[in-house]
């Protein structure tokens, strides 16, 4: 029971929208990691059909798909629903997932035998419509952006966003916040694109500025020889 208490906790702290642990109980989320708990045990005991009627009518009644397979660790927390969590997947404890995101697999004779789906962190937040696709493993801590397309490795505490993602630079102040919800910042600042280009704007400064010095230098010389030849 404690457990219960600590788990609908975890998930209260992490959504402004609930006002209590019984409203909480009956979020899609929490419902469909539920039956899943009781799926994994039947799939575990090789009761493979009856895991997989329990399976269906969690996705009957939340519209979200977890396999029976996936492992999934402690205070994992789907926020709304359409979400696809396949066989392969392992997910660590207090992973926070927002809705349509997708742990894809790739073809079997393309990935790893047996492992064809994503290993998520401890912490790591993976925004809405996001896809992690194939036997990757994205770092403790980690943040998706929304939308984001995931086929590579993720850095422990990296931050990914476009298609495909790519690593981002976030300022002190938001990355040290204990929850970011939606992964990101919901700045344009923190787009791998605009970066680049206030990289290539300071850049610009600078050589203007370089070339507005050897501009006054190359005048005074020639000030200099003037006051020579009239010397």
């Amino acid at each position: 029971m404690a457990g219960l208490v600590d788990y609908l906790d975890s998930v209260k702290a992490r959504d402004p929208a609930a006002r209590s642990r019984w409203e909480v109980l009956l979020y899609p989320g929490v419902l469909a990691l539920g039956l899943h708990r009781v799926a994994h045990w039947l799939f575990r005991g090789e009761l493979f059909l009856f895991a997989r009627i329990i399976n269906h009518i969690a996705r009957f009644f939340t519209a979200i798909d977890i396999h029976p397979g996936a492992v999934i660790g402690r205070n994992f927390f789907i926020d709304h629903g359409f979400v696809v969590i396949g066989e392969s997947a392992e997910i660590g404890d207090d992973v926070t997932l927002y809705q349509h995101v997708t742990l894809g697999g790739t073809n079997p004779a393309d990935g790893i035998p047996g492992k064809r789906h994503p290993t998520i962190g401890d912490g790591v937040i993976i925004g809405s419509g996001a896809q992690v696709l194939g036997p990757i493993t994205v770092g403790p801590r980690a943040r998706i952006g929304a939308n984001a397309v995931v086929t590579k490795d993720v850095p422990e505490g990296a931050t990914m966003v476009g298609i495909p993602a790519r690593q981002t630079l976030v300022d002190a102040e938001d990355y040290s916040r204990p929850f970011v919800p939606y992964g990101t910042p919901c700045n344009e600042a923190y787009d791998p694109s605009a970066q680049k280009l206030e990289a290539l704007k300071c850049e610009v400064e600078q050589l203007r500025k370089r070339l507005g010095e050897l501009i006054e230098e190359r005048d005074g010389r020639k000030q200099g020889n003037r006051k020579r030849d009239s010397a």
